[in-house]
């Protein structure tokens, strides 16, 4: 039977930079946690004398591939450029409106999630004469995604374009003026009031007395 590797397949990756992580020896185990959220009543209790409790949701399953090795001693090769800079692009972000890291696949003869890195933590523990690190042990924290529903930064507004928002308010703020002209204000019909008539407009006329008849 042929010894088939563990994998993180890359499923996207705005980037385009990061490439699949082959391990070189597979994990001893795999230990997967998800958290289901309940939230219990104090106040309202049963019987039993129990809290009320009332389903929330869950959360997503969370997993660490654990003390994964990594050996270019024969190769006499960088272990670090050979596989830790490939595994360091799942912790990695470039600074763009799309910008977050890759997310994965996790597979191991079956397809188990789609899944980002929460946490890396690697060490070097061999050397060369010279200095080249040949040795490295790697711990991989994951988490579970939903393959539809995720995404990376917000985009900014573009340069030179309104929000549709405020588009939107001032059509709106346009139409009922034209619709009711008496309501705008600074208008009398489609005429609008000079500053003259504004003023005179608000004095009240004084009002005549009727002259006695001697």
């Amino acid at each position: 039977m042929k010894l088939e590797k563990a994998k993180l397949i890359v499923h996207s990756d705005p980037s385009g930079g990061a490439k699949d992580i082959e391990f070189m020896f597979n994990p001893s185990e795999l230990d997967f946690t998800r958290q289901i959220k309940w939230h219990s009543d104090p106040g309202n209790r049963g019987t039993t004398l129990l809290p009320k409790v009332n389903f929330s949701g869950v959360e997503p399953y969370s997993f660490t591939l654990q003390n994964l090795l990594f050996d270019t001693y024969e190769k006499k090769t960088s272990v670090l450029k050979d596989y830790i800079d490939n595994i360091k692009k799942g912790a990695t972000a470039k600074t763009s409106t799309n910008a977050r890291p890759p997310v994965y696949i996790l597979t191991w003869h079956d397809t188990y999630f789609h899944c980002v890195v929460t946490s890396l933590n690697y060490r070097i523990t061999l050397f060369l004469s010279d200095g080249t690190p040949v040795k490295a042990i790697v711990n991989i924290s994951l988490q579970e995604v939903d393959p539809e529903n995720f995404s990376g930064s917000k985009p900014a507004t573009p340069t030179g374009k309104k929000d549709s928002r405020l588009s939107n308010s001032n059509t709106r703020g346009t139409t009922r003026s034209q619709n009711n002209p008496r309501r705008s204000r600074g208008t009398i019909g489609d005429k609008p009031i000079t500053p003259t008539q504004n003023k005179n407009s608000r004095r009240s006329k004084p009002s005549r007395r009727p002259k006695r008849k001697n």
